[in-house]
């Protein structure tokens, strides 16, 4: 399809076209109201001024007889204001005035009468009121005109040209918004064409005008971004898991196989008890990468309530703190006031589970756990007196499957970060890692809501 046709479908020259109709019929209107009042006003003035003249010389005939008004004629007549007179006998011979030749159309019971004239060798019009006085004498009197009807004629051309005007640059601009705005959607549209190819690094075109296109390319941009990074995550995962199976895996073939070969009863057993805690194993990690999968999908939104979150950091720290004294360690709690969120009760106790977790295998037994509200924001944070997290690794540690050097000899499956980070996002919150001085503090912000 050729391209002025595609502008003329778009809906900037639609509107564009839809606008100017309208700028045309009210421009039309305020012309027309324009013309009708000025030329109409001049036009009543001009036979205001006739009408009075007329009444005036009447009064003077009255009263003056035909001396007075023929003085008075004759007089006016040589004026050079505009006025024409014609003061006839009762044959219909000229006595007295400027105007020559009166036309056939008079009516001999008076009235108003628009006729031509030649004055100084130019056509002129002359609107004249005419009466018949006693005696069968006819007064006439008249004004030119013809400077009235051009004046007139000016507005009316200014009007068709404005209108005229109107329509061909509305039109116009019309043309060149849509074929701007085509250009910009046909931009969008080729972006989108090699992001569906396989190209996500792509992102959609941006003006810097800050118009709702922009707003929008920015929007499909950030939403991109976000696809790429679950993309890319999902191919680390993918990667990830595929490595950390394939160890297990491998460990637990070969210890069967050499449990078969032995055919040892204890050997069997033990070969059992070994490949059942690697399954174990192997099942924190699947039910982890669920979590976390239902975290990023949003699926645990559902299950969504208003809860005190000091209720449950208080039944997450009474799980943790008999270990805690196993280790010859405490896990104290610190909440001085109800802290109202809204969220999902068993994610939310998993994320403060699996600090808790970090906290005890890498951070030493002494573990404090803390809850305020912030303005805005209920704010949780796990702090330990162990080694800490380096600053150039705190963003690293939560993706998936990622242990540091220091954590490689303990269990685990570099998921615990990860899950807490999932919940905060899907929570509309956030995790921060910070240096306790020494160890680690993990702090939690949360949207906070009224009790």
């Amino acid at each position: 399809m050729p391209v002025s046709a595609n502008i003329l479908r778009t809906s900037t020259f639609r509107l564009a076209a839809l606008y100017l109709l309208l700028f045309a019929l009210s421009t039309a209107a305020i012309l027309s109201y324009v013309y009708y009042s000025t030329v109409g006003l001049l036009e009543r003035q001009t036979q205001e001024t006739i009408h009075a003249e007329v009444e005036g010389l009447a009064d003077q005939y009255r009263i003056r007889g035909m001396p007075g008004i023929l003085d008075i004629v004759v007089r006016r007549s040589r004026e050079t204001d505009g006025g024409l007179y014609a003061l006839n006998g009762p044959d219909g011979a000229r006595i007295a005035g400027n105007i020559a030749n009166l036309p056939k159309e008079f009516d001999k019971d008076g009235g108003w009468v628009d006729f031509p004239i030649r004055v100084n060798g130019q056509d002129r019009t002359v609107r004249a009121y005419h009466v018949e006085l006693t005696g069968e004498y006819e007064l006439v009197v008249g004004r030119d005109v013809q400077s009235l009807r051009l004046f007139g004629i000016v507005i009316r051309n200014t009007l068709y040209w404005a209108l005229g005007l109107s329509l061909i640059l509305g039109l116009g601009g019309g043309f060149l918004l849509s074929r701007n705005f085509l250009r910009r959607i046909d931009a969008i549209t080729n972006t989108s064409h090699t992001i569906m190819a396989g190209d996500l690094s792509q992102r959609m075109p941006i003006s810097g005008s800050s118009d709702e296109l922009d707003r929008l390319s920015v929007s499909l941009n950030d939403m991109l971004s976000q696809i790429e990074r679950l993309m890319t995550g999902m191919t680390e995962v993918t990667s990830n898991v595929a490595h950390d199976l394939k160890t297990p895996l491998t460990r637990m073939r070969a210890r069967v196989e050499s449990a078969l070969r032995s055919n040892h009863k204890i050997e069997l057993r033990g070969a059992l008890n070994q490949t059942l805690e690697e399954c174990d194993s192997l099942l924190r990690t699947f039910n982890a990468l669920l979590s976390i999968a239902q975290a990023e999908a949003g699926q645990a939104r559902q299950n969504m309530e208003s809860l005190d979150m000091r209720d449950v950091l208080n039944d997450v720290v009474e799980l943790y703190q008999p270990i805690a004294e196993d280790a010859g360690g405490t896990v104290t709690f610190n909440s001085p006031h109800e802290l109202y969120i809204r969220g999902n009760r068993q994610l939310l106790a998993q994320a403060v589970s699996n600090l808790l977790d970090n906290a005890l295998k890498y951070g030493g037994a002494h573990i404090e756990v803390t809850s305020l509200r912030e303005g805005p924001h209920v704010v949780i944070s796990v702090a330990d007196q162990g080694k800490g997290i380096p600053l150039a690794d705190r963003t690293r540690v939560l993706d998936r499957f990622v242990r540091l050097d220091e954590s490689r000899t303990k269990p685990g499956n570099g998921l615990g970060l990860s899950l807490v980070s999932s919940v905060m996002t899907l929570h509309g919150g956030k995790l921060i890692l910070e240096d306790n001085q020494p160890g680690l503090k993990a702090v939690l912000y949360l949207p906070a809501i009224a009790g």
